[in-house]
């Protein structure tokens, strides 16, 4: 029943009974899954962690992609082992040569700048690095 002052009407506005929950556990990701934001960051390239550890920039992601670069298993673990050894001897901005490519990798961050393929590397001139580790 609402109640009328001053030519206003105002409802009758009852408190319910109680909060109402609302089941989220089909929406959560589950152990070992990601969740759908995260999958949508990947698809949009955002600067993203690969395999848990190394970080692709967008231009880098963009050129493993263009120069059909596969940037899993032996190739990715071969980057990581780099980063290892040039984080100990100091390295920041270095260059990284494995029998497949060449990347570019900020130490520092664990971050893959951008990548050339075995074929184009002969032609290519690499600047602003310190320090230079071929892995094979």
């Amino acid at each position: 029943m609402a109640k009328n002052i001053n030519n206003i009407l105002i409802p009758n506005v009852t408190k319910t009974g109680g909060q109402k929950k609302v089941d989220v556990s089909n929406r959560l990701p589950k152990d070992g899954q990601k969740s759908e934001f995260k999958n949508l960051l990947n698809e949009i390239g955002s600067e993203k962690p690969v395999h848990g550890g190394i970080n692709l920039s967008t231009h880098a992601a963009k050129r493993l992609e263009e120069r059909q670069i596969d940037f899993n298993g032996e190739e990715y673990l071969k980057v990581k082992e780099a980063i290892t050894r040039l984080k100990a001897k100091g390295g920041k901005d270095s260059l990284v040569i494995t029998d497949k490519a060449a990347y570019i990798v900020d130490v520092a961050n664990e971050k893959v700048v951008t990548a050339v393929d075995k074929m184009s590397m002969n032609e290519n001139v690499f600047t602003k690095i310190d320090s230079t580790v071929f892995m094979n």
